[in-house]
């Protein structure tokens, strides 16, 4: 199959929505599947791809009337097409970037631990201060989050971090504390002075594999001398759950400060006890593509999200650049942070 040409006899070039239409299709191996998820007709997908061989005079699909499967040449040019529209996509970003900040759409990933507790908040300072902005949450696990990030199905992140993923900048938020929460009767129930010891043995409620609280928890329980043999108990999908298990007497369990108040102000059967400094604690940060076209707009956002957090009981970080992302966290508290207690600064 011979490339076409322009009447000059100059090689004709493939157009956008042939190349989406052909990425499409490589993707799903089905033609209606494939219309579907880019909201193009049957028909009209099908003359894209068929013009796309024509213009580039290379076959790349193999068509039967069961299955459609990409030919070898199919194969290799599928992920140049990829390319060509992740490229597309930057420079549509850029433009719109360049036009106005805060303007379009701002996709932004959570994950569960965060979502239901600052949420309110982000959702407050963009209703006030960008009501041109047209936000869209995604709560989703650290890892579903980032695959998001990397790919431009996403464009924010709001997680505990350090990630430890290459090709990420981190925007520092706050610190928060960890707090044990036990139940109502519990001899560690109302101390402000529990070390970090106390973990060893106890009968730890976690979350299940796959959030990142999860193994924060875990790393706590190391730094504090549990061995790998200690038993833990993983009964629940969220902290909601989690927490009603502790009313119940089945252990013990560990939350940031910033969802106390929701998890546990209703429930008279749980207790709840602070560390002895140094406690344990995470990061909260935004996360974006290193040289993300709107870098600028993502660093302003997160100055302005650090002051509509400060009432909370978390510890602000200072104007910060950024960090690209490496290691994982020690679990205590940082250093360099604003003041702020774990006594006061609740919202109303």
């Amino acid at each position: 199959m011979a490339a076409s040409a322009t009447p000059a006899g100059k090689p004709r070039q493939p157009s956008i929505s042939q190349l989406r239409a052909f990425v499409a299709v490589a993707e799903q191996l089905h033609f209606r599947d494939a219309a579907a998820a880019i909201g193009m007709s049957q028909p009209a997908l099908s003359g894209a791809v068929a013009a796309l061989e024509e213009t580039l005079g290379v076959q790349l699909l193999e068509r039967t009337t069961r299955k459609v499967l990409l030919s070898p040449a199919g194969e290799r040019l599928a992920a140049r097409a990829r390319t060509v529209l992740e490229a597309v996509g930057e420079l549509l970003e850029e433009a719109e970037a360049a036009r106005a900040p805060f303007t379009g759409v701002l996709r932004l990933g959570v994950i569960p631990t965060v979502a239901p507790y600052l949420l309110p908040t982000v959702l407050r300072l963009v209703r006030e201060r960008y009501p041109r902005l047209d936000l869209q949450v995604y709560e989703e696990q650290t890892a579903s989050l980032l695959d998001g990030l990397a790919h431009g199905r996403l464009d924010l992140l709001l997680l505990a971090v350090p990630l430890g993923a290459p090709g990420v900048v981190e925007l520092p938020l706050f610190d928060e504390d960890f707090v044990l929460v036990t139940p109502r009767d519990h001899w560690l129930g109302g101390r402000d002075d529990i070390p970090r010891e106390a973990l060893k043995e106890l009968d730890l409620l976690l979350l299940d594999e796959g959030h990142c609280l999860r193994d924060q928890a875990l790393d706590i329980c190391r730094e504090a001398g549990r061995t790998e043999g200690t038993p833990v108990t993983t009964s629940a999908a969220g902290l909601s759950t989690l927490v009603q298990l502790v009313a119940g007497g089945l252990g013990v369990t560990l939350l940031p400060r910033t969802a106390l108040r929701v998890e546990t102000a209703r429930n008279d059967h749980l207790a709840t006890g602070d560390f002895a400094d140094p406690a344990p604690a995470r990061r909260i940060a935004l996360a974006m593509r290193a040289g993300a076209a709107r870098t600028e707009e993502f660093e302003a956002f997160a100055e302005a999200l650090r002051e509509a957090l400060r009432p909370l009981p978390v510890r602000v970080a200072g104007r910060s650049a950024g960090t690209r992302s490496q290691g994982r966290s020690a679990g205590t508290r940082s250093q360099g942070w604003s003041a702020g207690t774990r006594s006061q600064g609740w919202s109303a």
